[in-house]
């Protein structure tokens, strides 16, 4: 029987309790993977955690705020005292600006500061939290979930765009530095893709999202873990720094 991709290996994914973030964790745990589940939803760790564990693997939920330094540092220390050291981080928890979208001459900076918080900080405190393991054992993959709106500069969404472009610098310039200890660290760009959000549009918008897109589809929770799992394995172990859209080619770089 050939070895699970990830199998053994303890993997950590905020913002796991619903969408792009659960299905991740499913796929890692199906990969081999002993899963952390970091989010703010209690209730949907929950149901991910059994989820995980109906599969044979180990998983454990510690609901918290991704955005706080001292919630982050304990969820993490929680995590090596019950699963081990971590040897693949998710950086899946983030959002849009969602009913708050403006133009930027009419700028909310409240939202712009939430935005680069929930967005931008989490992916640098949580990185943060695992290096000391990674750097010592010489080995690592940091994943961190940024959007195509980085790149495409979507319609009123100035700020996202800009937070989850602050992504990208972030993965290109740790992968650099962390590159000579045996550590990976890559980004991927999910364009429109159905999750509870996209559901909850009126129809003729999600037409007009789709109409756009060559593949003539929005992706689906589980073609983003696809690729999230692929930076996870030992597949992509000559591959750092880089962003991949996954988009169906509705934008390319």
């Amino acid at each position: 029987m050939n070895a699970l991709p990830i199998e053994h290996r303890i993997a950590v994914v905020t913002g796991s309790a619903n969408g792009i973030g659960r299905t991740t964790a499913l796929t890692l745990a199906r990969a081999g993977a002993d899963v952390a589940l970091l989010d703010f939803d209690a209730s949907g760790l929950d149901r991910v955690r059994s989820d995980i564990q109906a599969l044979g693997r180990k998983a454990v939920g510690v609901p918290l705020d991704c955005t706080d330094p001292v919630h982050v540092r304990s969820a993490f220390k929680q995590v090596r005292s019950t699963l081990g050291p971590i040897d693949i981080l998710v950086n899946g928890v983030g959002q849009s600006a969602r009913g708050r979208m403006s133009e930027f001459t009419n700028a909310n900076l409240e939202t712009f500061d939430f935005l680069i918080d929930v967005n931008l900080k989490t992916c640098v405190l949580c990185s943060h939290e695992v290096l000391a393991d990674m750097v010592s054992r010489g080995s690592g993959k940091i994943i961190n979930v940024a959007s195509e709106s980085a790149v495409n500069g979507s319609p009123r969404s100035w700020d996202y765009s800009a937070a989850k472009a602050g992504v990208i610098g972030f993965t290109r310039a740790i992968a650099r530095e962390l590159a000579p200890h045996g550590i990976h660290v890559n980004a991927i760009g999910p364009g429109p893709t159905r999750t509870r959000a996209i559901d909850e549009m009126p129809k003729g918008v999600i037409d007009a999202i789709i109409a756009e897109i060559p593949m003539r589809r929005m992706a689906e929770a589980e073609d983003v873990a696809n690729v999230i799992l692929f930076f996870a394995s030992n597949q992509s172990d000559y591959v750092t720094g880089q962003t991949l859209l996954v988009n169906g080619g509705h934008w390319m770089l």
